[in-house]
């Protein structure tokens, strides 16, 4: 089976749209996934981006997007009654569940649908100790070790370019045993890891292709 690496944060209603339409995107192949929680946040800083919640009419388009992307492809969603909102103790609630950083698709499942259902406030008190009581994390979520894996795992997703989440890595491809990963941005491209699992005609031509384009005029910041 192919190893898969599902970086994610809660934050993003791509992330939710992406986890619950995977099974069906990929049916057929021979996967696993690892879901990673990682901060959207450090990622953001450290490639000096805006998140689309904090540019006024991409934050309008963003929601208009993924309630139209949530009902044509018959996936709950509803907006949270605030958004953005401070992901940290979803985060590593998360990866206090697991151990290495990961958590378990039901637990990634629990936690997606606390933001993406219901329309209520996410980081309510209350809201937020019924769904730690229901998960049953193994470790303290506000522990210092949660915090650091927490941290870890943004920090290796930086370490291997990951931009935005959700983002899915699949291991490089070609004989040479340390190929680089191949990484997917978005919810748009599960079609596309499903043509790079199945080993669709044209598709590593047109993956390596694609990064020989010269660069071009350089915007000065």
């Amino acid at each position: 089976m192919t190893p898969i690496t599902f970086w994610f944060d809660p934050i993003s209603p791509y992330a939710h749209l992406a986890f619950e339409r995977l099974p069906q995107a990929l049916e057929g192949c021979s996967y696993v996934v690892d879901y990673r929680p990682v901060l959207f946040a450090g990622l953001l800083q450290r490639w000096g981006q805006l998140g689309p919640a904090e540019i006024g009419p991409k934050r309008d388009w963003t929601y208009r997007q993924v309630l139209w992307l949530a009902h044509r492809h018959g996936i709950e969603l509803q907006m949270p009654a605030v958004h953005p909102f401070n992901p940290l103790p979803l985060l590593r609630l998360l990866v206090a569940c697991g151990q290495g950083g990961l958590a378990n698709r039901h637990q990634c499942e629990a936690v997606l649908r606390h933001v993406w259902t219901g329309g209520a406030v996410v980081d309510e008190p209350r809201r937020l100790a019924e769904l730690e009581a229901r998960l049953q994390p193994a470790r303290d979520p506000r522990s210092d070790t949660v915090k650091q894996e927490l941290r870890a795992n943004t920090d290796a997703a930086i370490a291997r370019g990951v931009f935005g989440v959700p983002t899915l890595e699949l291991p490089g491809h070609g004989p040479e045993a340390a190929a680089p990963s191949r990484l997917f941005w978005g919810f748009d491209a599960l079609d596309m890891v499903a043509d790079g699992l199945r080993g669709a005609e044209g598709f590593e031509q047109r993956w390596s292709a694609a990064v020989a384009v010269g660069d071009g005029v350089q915007r000065v910041r």
